[in-house]
This record gives C-alpha cells, structure tokens and sequence, in this order.
C-alpha cells in the first residue's frame, strides 16, 4: 500500500471527512487496475494529463464526487460518480465509449475510521475487501484494460517444463526434441503413373518382377531394348514400350533356379 500511503499525504490537506478517504482509496483501486484520472467534473478542462494523482478540486462536492478516467491503452474512457447518501456511497461508473454501466454501493463506516483521518496507518480498514468489490462490481462489468489484460497473461504463462514436472505416464510428441522429422521422399511426377508397367524391372522405378532370392536388395537396372542374352536380339522392344518378361531373367544365378524342379504330375497327361 506504499502507492496508497503516497496519495494520501498528498491529498491529506483536503481530506475532512471519511467520505473523501474513501473516495482517495477507490480512486486508488481504479489507478491500480491500469486507470489514469484525466481531472474532475463531467467536462475535460484545457490541458488535461492523465495522472495517478487526484486532481485539483476533487472533492468541491462532497454530495456528488465526479471524477473522469483513461484507461492507460486509451481504449476506455470513464466517468466515475461518487454519490454519498447518509452513511452510504453509490458509485455509479460509466464507460463512455461503449456506454455500460456498474454500480457498487459501499457502506463508509465499514473501511474507514473517521477518529484518524490524520493517521493513514489507521484510517483504512477491510481494504481487501474493497479491492475485491471494486474489482468484481466496477473492474468486471466493465472490462479490463487492454494493456492490463496482456501484462496479467503473460505473467500466467507457464515456464518451460523443468525435470521436476516430467509426467512419465504423458504421451511423447511425435517427434523428440533436437531430432528432425524423417525426410520424406518427394511424390511422384503425376505423369509417371503407371511407370511400373513401363518399366517391369525395375530400370527406373520400382519395377513389378519380385526376386524371390533377392528381394529387398538393389538390382542394376536392365534395358530391355538392348535385347535378352539367349532370349531376344537387340531392338526387339522398342525403347519405352510395355514388356512382360518371361523365363528367369539373367544367367549364372546364384543359389537354386526357382525352376529347377518340375511341378508335381509334370508328366502327367492328365493333368
């Protein structure tokens, strides 16, 4: 309450009456949820600044205390009317941009001490509660200053996770920290559908001939236009042209031949 302590001495000479410490102390609350007072009275005077201090002739009415606000991101402007009725204070406060209204009525003698107006130490009282109704019955209703606002979130924001908080039980992000995402091959060129019909053995592309001896392991490519040894001359399949092979491909392979043993009932004639 140092701020508080600090504007009431400075307005304690015109301070006479437990109406005007609540008034200094509300105005407080406002200056701390990101307010300026802009002056006194309903209409601006030459030169206005806004201040945390109360102005000049703030308390001229003790029947109607008007004071006028700013918001510090000048998104809003107040009109703050303090009326005192008996032992009560209406406070009836008026966005001037979007025209809302809040009110709050607070009872004086419930956080001010009249017998030590000249003591600040004592003169307050249940300031907590203050804060809270002016907060909740004016702040709210209102609508926090945007600045305000930021500087509230971005002090909820969290830290990064340290070892201690580490949920074990937490799913993992698809990728761990400090490695890289597999790099994915580009996709095919649309035009190269169909490449495997093209291209059986796999020259180019995939290929559609599975080796059941070496499968999984890279095969040099063959040009079935250069023609099959034994097989087919040279120029046999034009270049590009779709070309079933047949009989096992290339000579001295290694292992069994897949054909080396007939299938059962070969020589049948019946089969």
């Amino acid at each position: 309450m140092a701020g508080l302590e600090l504007l009431y001495r400075s307005a304690q000479a015109a301070i006479s009456c437990p109406q005007d410490a609540l008034v200094c102390g509300i105005h407080w609350e406002l200056i701390q949820h990101g307010y300026r007072c802009l002056g006194a009275g309903e209409q601006p005077g030459p030169d206005e600044r806004k201040s945390e201090l109360l102005p000049a002739g703030w308390e001229a009415n003790r029947e109607v205390y008007t004071l006028r606000y700013k918001s510090t991101d000048d998104a809003q402007e107040l009109l703050l009317k303090a009326i005192v009725v008996e032992d009560s204070m209406i406070l009836n406060v008026m966005d001037r941009a979007s025209q809302k209204v809040a009110d709050v009525t607070l009872a004086v003698a419930d956080y001010i001490n009249p017998e030590h107006l000249n003591d600040f130490h004592k003169v307050y009282k249940n300031m907590e509660e203050l804060k809270t109704r002016i907060a909740s019955g004016i702040i709210s209703p209102l609508g926090v200053p945007t600045e305000k606002a930021r500087k509230e979130s971005q002090a909820e924001k969290k830290d990064p996770v340290s070892p201690q908080d580490y949920n074990p039980l937490g799913i993992p992000p698809r990728h761990p920290a400090g490695m890289r995402a597999p790099s994915w091959p580009s996709p095919l060129n649309p035009f190269a559908v169909g490449g495997q019909d093209l291209d059986p053995l796999g020259g180019r592309s995939g290929g559609m001939i599975v080796d059941p001896l070496r499968s999984g392991f890279p095969q040099p490519g063959i040009d079935p236009s250069a023609g099959l040894p034994g097989r087919l001359p040279p120029g046999a399949v034009p270049p590009g042209a779709r070309f079933d092979p047949f009989g096992p491909l290339g000579a001295g392979r290694a292992g069994p031949d897949p054909d080396h043993l007939p299938p059962p009932g070969y020589d049948d004639m019946f089969m």
